[in-house]
């Protein structure tokens, strides 16, 4: 990445504010949203590396700050591990620059997942069958991963019909979301895909994202369970359809 102009500058500074705000009322959105603006900037694999700073502090702060820690951890581990795995595995991909197909085809099922869901009953899944899907989910989730940079799909629509607490299901997207960031760096980081340059800059790029992210939390305090559901589900719809847009746009 060699653009370190003013005004590339200023872009990702506000990119990071926008993202960390989303987040802070959300719970998610924050690789999604810095890389639909940056990745029309630099190429995706740069985009993905700005992230892992912000990205990893932000998340442990969102996992750390709600009252279901250990709970969740006890009931999600099997998740985590298979989203490590497979971020692992899928991160070659990235590392290639190969991510616009894939990137395209999760905004597609996120649409349709967000649009039912929105409009349509809430899905649901039993306990019964979170032993065997939980890994399944998570593997699924880490391909994604570590082709496309982006968390959501399909780890955040299983999460939400797992029918968590507002406050406990932002604080398992912190868990899915740290495991996953900390899974992305390791697997581009034993590509040698990290330029010193672009992990300063990442760094730099936190301070945005903390103050975007404490603005959106400040928010997510004064909205009622029912609004944020519906917040929640209209943002992962407008977040599948960028996705699905991104190698048009």
């Amino acid at each position: 990445m060699s653009d370190l102009s003013i005004p590339f500058l200023l872009a990702a500074t506000m990119t990071f504010f926008a993202a960390g705000a989303v987040k802070g009322v959300t719970g998610m959105g924050l690789p999604t949203v810095a890389m639909g603006v940056l990745g029309a900037l630099v190429s995706p694999l740069a985009a993905a590396s700005l992230l892992i700073v912000p990205s990893l502090v932000t998340n442990i702060w969102q996992l750390l700050a709600g009252r279901a820690f250990r709970p969740l951890v006890r009931r999600l581990w099997p998740m985590m591990l298979a989203i490590c795995a497979g971020t692992m595995l899928g991160s070659r991909w990235l590392a290639g620059g190969d991510s616009g197909a894939t990137t395209t085809a999760l905004g597609i099922a996120l649409v349709v997942y967000a649009g039912y869901t929105l409009f349509a009953r809430q899905l649901r899944v039993p306990p019964r069958d979170e032993p065997w899907l939980s890994p399944l989910i998570g593997a699924v989730t880490g391909i994604v991963t570590g082709g496309t940079g982006v968390f959501v799909f399909p780890a955040v629509p299983y999460l939400q019909a797992l029918g968590l607490s507002r406050d406990d299901l932002v604080q398992a997207l912190g868990l899915s979301f740290t495991v996953s960031t900390v899974a992305l760096a390791a697997g581009l980081g034993a590509r040698g895909a990290f330029a010193p340059e672009t992990m300063g800059l990442s760094v730099l790029a936190l301070a945005p994202a903390l103050a975007g992210m404490w603005a959106g939390q400040r928010l997510r305090d004064r909205i009622s369970p029912a609004t944020f559901r519906r917040v929640f589900l209209s943002f992962l719809l407008l977040l599948g359809a960028q996705m699905a847009l991104w190698p048009l746009l």
